[in-house]
């Protein structure tokens, strides 16, 4: 049963990948549990090789997503791929040890065979299933990594946001033309920016379009663009007053820019009470047990939030709002 449920398929000649940390695998347990299940000789190391196979291929996929992401993401690639090793080796022995806790009725026979057993260790089996279905699922969360938006914490984020915007703005300004060069010949054919097989694929896509005039890029595919470049520069202008936010106190606690973690954190003196904690909750705050703090991702929003809730105000009763360098700077220039 095990070697049908191999981790892995069969191996392709492919570039070597950068060692990786293995864990040991009981090769005595994974050779007992082979004889619980199989009349054939088990050979010896290869539940070790094995593991290191599937290992091997997370670590090249950890690489191959390095060379697509920024160097901000590589510390944590390489603790998913480190998670993904000890916890594929914690499986494969647990697997193992239970597959060894009772011969298969093929291997002992019906004479004696004790039913109750065998239902416990293919329950258990189960569990084992479901175990590794967590494990595998490490490897989606490499591939998901850094394909979100751009975090602001990222030494990198200025430069992506920058180059995000030009690939939008350099869209929709293709898109516009091309729309103006349809408009006025009728057609796609001879259009410098298409090749021929874009020409036949947009139009293509046209011809199954239901509005009266169709054009190459319908109005609501600019207005989203139009979206996305206001959502890039909104980020990129948080960007710049990142530096501006200031921390306060406040009445049995602190308000604190961690600019390293990208995060408003509240510390307070002792823990809150429920009503407090639910206050909390209900502005986006978390309670991070590894900062000691509630926080959310330091932006305006995260001031409004904080300013929306009456004691996190300071002694004087001014709004944390009021008090960021950004927001002065703004009353300033409006009084001129």
């Amino acid at each position: 049963m095990y070697e049908q449920t191999s981790m892995i398929g069969p191996q392709t000649a492919e570039a070597p990948a950068p060692a990786a940390r293995y864990y040991e695998i009981n090769e005595e347990t994974a050779r007992n549990a082979h004889y619980c299940v199989h009349m054939s000789d088990y050979k010896p190391g290869s539940a070790t090789a094995e593991y290191r196979r599937a290992v091997d291929k997370a670590a090249a996929l950890v690489e191959a997503k390095k060379a697509r992401v920024s160097p901000f993401y590589h510390d944590k690639l390489d603790a998913l791929l480190d998670r993904y090793a000890r916890r594929l080796a914690q499986w494969m022995n647990d697997y193992n040890r239970n597959q060894a806790s009772y011969p298969s009725q093929f291997i002992s026979g019906a004479s004696g065979y004790n039913m109750r057993k065998h239902e416990k260790q293919m329950s258990r089996e189960g569990t084992l299933w479901n175990e590794y279905d967590e494990i595998k699922a490490i490897l989606n969360k490499i591939e998901a990594v850094g394909s979100g938006p751009v975090d602001l914490a990222d030494p990198h984020a200025r430069e992506m946001l920058a180059d995000q915007l030009q690939k939008l703005q350099n869209k929709l300004d293709e898109s516009k033309a091309l729309n103006a060069y349809y408009r006025k010949h009728k057609t796609l054919e001879g259009c410098p920016e298409l090749t021929v097989e874009q020409v036949e694929k947009v139009t293509a896509s046209m011809s199954q379009d239901w509005r009266k005039d169709p054009v190459p890029f319908p109005s609501y595919l600019l207005t989203n663009n139009n979206a996305n470049i206001r959502r890039v520069r909104q980020r990129i202008e948080e960007l710049s007053h990142k530096a501006e936010f200031v921390g306060w106190t406040f009445p049995g606690g602190e308000a604190k820019v961690n600019e390293a973690e990208n995060r408003l954190q509240l510390i307070f003196d002792g823990k809150p009470d429920a009503d407090t904690r639910q206050a909390l909750k209900s502005e986006g705050f978390k309670w991070a047990p590894s900062q000691g703090a509630w926080q959310r991702q330091l932006n305006q929003n995260a001031i409004r939030a904080a300013a929306r809730i009456d004691f996190l105000r300071p002694e004087d009763g001014t709004s944390p709002y009021q008090l960021q360098p950004f927001v002065k700077r703004e009353n300033k220039e409006m009084s001129r």
